[in-house]
């Protein structure tokens, strides 16, 4: 399970104390401390782990160009059993909500955290506070996008802001040094976590990085391209593509590519070869066909979605999708096609619309689109979208707006990446991404690791290592097997020098895509380029698969 077993802790403050104490730390402002016991509710939803001590405050108080306040809000989770390591935990989404530090390992299980191992942990809104402007519709909680400053918080500072000031926090609880210094985040915390790297070479020790949104401002793009190609099929991307038709789907992968790996289980492992043979035009329904196919329209949109977007002159505006299972999943679903029902019985928009849409315009563009907050809006928004001129306003600043979004979301480096300073440093990273992810393509990251291990004379793997979760939409979920600990890996590679090779990887328990299709199983989760292969006589159990 990595450190997290000896505790440090004998010397620490009491926690009232600590919300007393005056830091000199500029424009830092204490709110409140609380000492919270193992097994209290926190925030509606997760129960604490261990002993500890939260502290809210604030820093970086600012007044924005709409008039408005900013600060970077954040709470410092400090346990009883310290086991003298820290984590930054970076947050997902648009941000503007303080998550509370648990630092949740990520892979399925929310009941794994680094706070219940004894680690120290911090989270911040990263500048914004997401209910600032609660009645603007689906535009609640990117407004602050109309602020220079709060944007570049959002991008990179505040958390650049915040890391010094929540290690003097925990080490003057505590009464001693910080060991080792760890930053876990998936999605736009993925992000976050390689743009650290990047910006902030020798902070962290080790980075545990998931599904992230590597070209943030370029993904938005791919959401105004998936609309506009489902759009035609039946004037309502929500009803495009039904369930039974994103099973069609499925079958035909599997019919494809199921035995590549050495086993038909309902699962697919080897990516690349699955790609290059299956062939979505076998699905188009034949002449009075009417179940078990797609329509020319629903090939074709789906066809167009998978390249990516492009401008008029047929160049590559983000990345290339690749063809997977988890594409029927439920996950999958409410991201690109129908966000369930609402409360009046009618499908709610997916969330490429609800949250992607009203981001593209305010916090990627310059100077930022105001658009209003009502579905049709944002939605005619997406249709109007104009690949040519509107996309490229993603690298444009202006004298009000110093900065692109491509600046501030963007590693600096991001096209030619070699992380030598983060490397030079001793930091270790583990990277990983779901196959079937519907907001952040796997192509995409794929990419920059081949890039990083070219630029690294094909050593990467000496402080990087990525793995490919196949059948994983966004986060967890899908025919998967979604549940794993990479962040215990990354623990033994700082702390033990054991870096990882295969991870064993479960079947959440809440993850009913994955149990059907797969149930109680155990299944290698290899690093790239490696594939897990069927070599042995049990389905069910890890030693079976080998990485090759």
């Amino acid at each position: 399970m990595g450190s997290g077993t000896t505790a440090m802790a004998a010397g620490k403050m009491a926690c009232v104390e600590l919300g007393r104490t005056a830091f000199d730390i500029p424009g830092l402002k204490i709110e409140s401390t609380k000492t919270v016991s193992l097994g209290d509710i926190i925030d509606k939803r997760d129960k604490s782990p261990i002993n500890h001590c939260v502290l809210r405050g604030q820093i970086g108080a600012h007044t924005g160009v709409d008039g408005k306040p900013y600060a970077i809000s954040f709470e410092v989770r400090l346990p009883d059993e310290w086991n003298g390591d820290f984590v930054h935990q970076f947050n997902g989404g648009s941000d503007g909500f303080v998550v509370p530090a648990l630092g949740q390992v990520m892979g399925g299980d929310r009941t794994q955290t680094a706070l219940g191992r004894g680690f120290a942990v911090v989270s911040s809104d990263s500048g914004h506070d997401a209910m600032a402007d609660k009645d603007a519709g689906l535009a609640t909680g990117t407004l602050f996008g109309l602020d220079p400053q709060a944007r570049r918080d959002y991008g990179y500072s505040a958390i650049e802001t915040l890391n010094p000031a929540a290690l003097k926090i925990v080490e003057t609880y505590y009464g001693k040094p910080v060991r080792f210094r760890y930053g876990i985040g998936s999605s736009n915390g993925g992000r976050h976590a390689l743009v650290e790297a990047s910006r902030m070479p020798g902070a962290f020790n080790g980075l545990l990085v998931g599904y992230p949104g590597y070209h943030l401002p370029k993904a938005a793009i791919q959401h105004a391209w998936d609309v506009q190609a489902m759009k035609p099929i039946t004037g309502d991307i929500r009803t495009a593509f039904t369930p039974a038709a994103m099973n069609v789907l499925k079958k035909g992968i599997l019919a494809s590519c199921d035995a590549l790996d050495g086993l038909k289980d309902g699962f697919v492992a080897d990516s690349v070869a699955c790609q290059q043979k299956f062939d979505i035009a076998k699905l188009e329904c034949k002449s009075g066909q009417a179940d078990d196919c797609l329509s020319a329209a629903q090939i074709k949109a789906l066809s167009t979605m998978e390249k990516g977007p492009h401008n008029s002159k047929g160049e590559q505006l983000y990345s290339s999708w690749i063809w997977d299972t988890g594409m029927a999943s439920s996950n999958w679903r409410a991201w690109k096609l129908d966000g369930g029902k609402a409360a009046d019985g009618t499908l709610a928009m997916p969330r490429i619309v609800a949250l992607g849409g009203p981001s593209l315009a305010y916090v990627f563009m310059t100077p930022p689109v105001k658009i209003g907050g009502s579905v049709d809006e944002v939605e005619n928004f997406l249709l109007h979208f104009n690949f040519d001129t509107d996309a490229p306003k993603i690298f444009d600043k202006t004298a009000d707006y110093p900065e692109s979004s491509y600046d501030f979301m963007v590693p600096p480096g991001a096209d030619n990446p070699d992380l030598s300073a983060f490397r030079d440093a001793g930091g270790k990273m583990i990277v990983f991404h779901g196959n079937s992810d519907p907001v952040f393509s796997v192509v995409d990251t794929i990419a920059w690791y081949k890039k990083l291990d070219a630029n690294n004379g094909g050593k990467a793997k000496n402080f990087a290592r990525f793995y490919e979760v196949p059948g994983m939409p966004h986060g967890a979920g899908g025919p998967s097997t979604d549940d794993f600990d990479m962040f215990a890996a990354l623990v033994d590679w700082v702390e033990k020098g054991q870096a990882p090779e295969a991870i064993v990887a479960g079947v959440t328990a809440g993850n009913k895509d994955g149990q059907e299709t797969l149930g109680d199983v155990k299944r290698k989760l290899c690093p790239y380029p490696q594939v897990a292969r069927y070599t042995g006589s049990d389905p069910k159990s890890a030693d079976s698969f080998t990485c090759q």
